[in-house]
């Protein structure tokens, strides 16, 4: 029978473990993939303004120019631009730096100290507008990512300027900024290395390279450029991240060979578990012969320490009694007490005294003596433990074989 129901609990086992492996399958999701692509958003999305501010340090090529560490200047910038996709932006708006130079005498904006090679130093403002073309080398090779920290971008384009400055006279005296009535224009290209600090906001430091096709320091030079660099802040406003296009993505398909291979051995192990049943199952039965002690005619108990009997125990032993003298059979008094409670000479006297107790009753009630005999019992009657000691304080009536 234990085979049986083993053999039964394996097959469930088996089957649950199938019913377990269909029910965790995968479902197919549907999410955004930003490496199959973008999707353009609403022309109002993606725009951004840029201020900045650095340091400028320009030069003429081929005629006497000042020191480098003397060139350093100011130089700002603010733009309003537009990433048309991850990739290509176009930004555009007002930049301003300074040149510091040097001068032959007699061309305008000259200063009459500390002069350089025999020539006088120069500083004049370039104010104008300028505008770019960007791109995003990192969304370019790797793939647009929305929640990159990271960006490096290229740019190139072109600045109009013209000039203010201050006109000295021998004296050295000034009255103030005037319009220089120089007019040029700029080539840049430059790199920016922006790290977003939020969706809306970045810092970035932008590195730039400018010419122009006529001299910002000297006007007898007919090359000239310039180094700059900026810290930038960039606000992006509007909706600022690029939509992707929706893909599924299909669960990898399950190696079903692990699973043939625990069927393969599931059969394997069903094919014993029948062979086991079916050797169990014809096995000759051996008959078992359970021997029942026969119980006691009669038990009467009493209470701890007591060896008397009461009413309702003498009108039972009287029904006890008749049936003793309708059998004819002699009968022996066995007298019991607990070992629990009280001391070895208490138990025995009271084993005694109830099998007495007993034998006097029946005797009362027209048994023969001559068919009645008592003894003590050794120990407990049914040892069942401290919480059944009750049922160890009695005497039993037993038919002599």
């Amino acid at each position: 029978m234990k085979k049986t129901a083993f053999l039964a609990f394996a097959c469930a086992l088996f089957m649950g473990q199938g019913l377990t492996a269909q029910t965790t399958l995968k479902e197919i999701t549907y999410v955004e993939d930003p490496s199959q692509g973008v999707l353009f958003n609403r022309f109002q999305d993606n725009w951004y303004i840029t201020a900045e501010g650095g340091v400028s340090n320009t030069f003429t090529k081929g005629v006497a120019r000042r020191y480098w560490g003397d060139r350093f200047a100011p130089a700002a910038s603010l733009y309003v631009g537009k990433n048309f996709s991850p990739i290509i932006g176009l930004r555009g708006g007002f930049s301003w730096f300074q040149n510091k130079g040097i001068a032959n005498s007699g061309n305008f904006l000259l200063q009459d100290d500390n002069k350089v090679r025999g020539m006088y130093k120069t500083k004049n403002n370039a104010l104008g507008a300028a505008a770019d073309v960007t791109i995003n080398l990192l969304n370019w090779w790797g793939g647009y990512k929305p929640d990159r920290v990271y960006n490096l971008s290229v740019y190139g384009g072109i600045g109009g300027y013209f000039t203010t400055g201050k006109e000295y006279d021998r004296r050295g005296n000034s009255d103030g900024w005037k319009n220089a009535h120089y007019y040029f224009f700029t080539p840049r290209v430059g790199i920016i290395n922006s790290f977003n600090l939020s969706k809306n906001f970045a810092l970035a430091l932008d590195l730039r390279v400018i010419g122009a096709d006529k001299s910002m320091t000297q006007s007898s030079s007919r090359a000239s450029g310039g180094l700059q660099a900026f810290l930038s802040a960039t606000y992006n406003f509007n909706k600022t991240a690029w939509a992707a296009p929706i893909v599924a993505v299909v669960p990898e398909i399950e190696d079903c060979e692990p699973l043939r291979a625990r069927l393969q051995a599931a059969d394997a192990r069903i094919e014993d578990l029948e062979a086991q049943l079916k050797a169990c199952l014809n096995r000759p039965v051996e008959k078992v012969v359970e021997t029942v002690k026969e119980a006691p005619l009669a038990t009467i108990y009493f209470p701890i320490g007591v060896s008397r009997l009461n009413r309702v125990d003498n009108k039972v032993l009287g029904a006890v009694a008749e049936q003793i003298k309708a059998s004819g059979k002699s009968y022996t008094i066995t007298g019991w007490a607990d070992t629990y409670t009280g001391t070895d000479a208490i138990n025995a006297r009271l084993r005694t005294n109830r099998a007495k107790s007993v034998e006097k009753a029946l005797i009362a009630n027209g048994v023969p003596a001559a068919k009645l005999s008592t003894k003590s019992g050794v120990g407990n009657l049914n040892d069942l433990g401290i919480k059944y000691v009750a049922l160890d304080r009695c005497a039993t009536i037993d038919e002599n074989k």
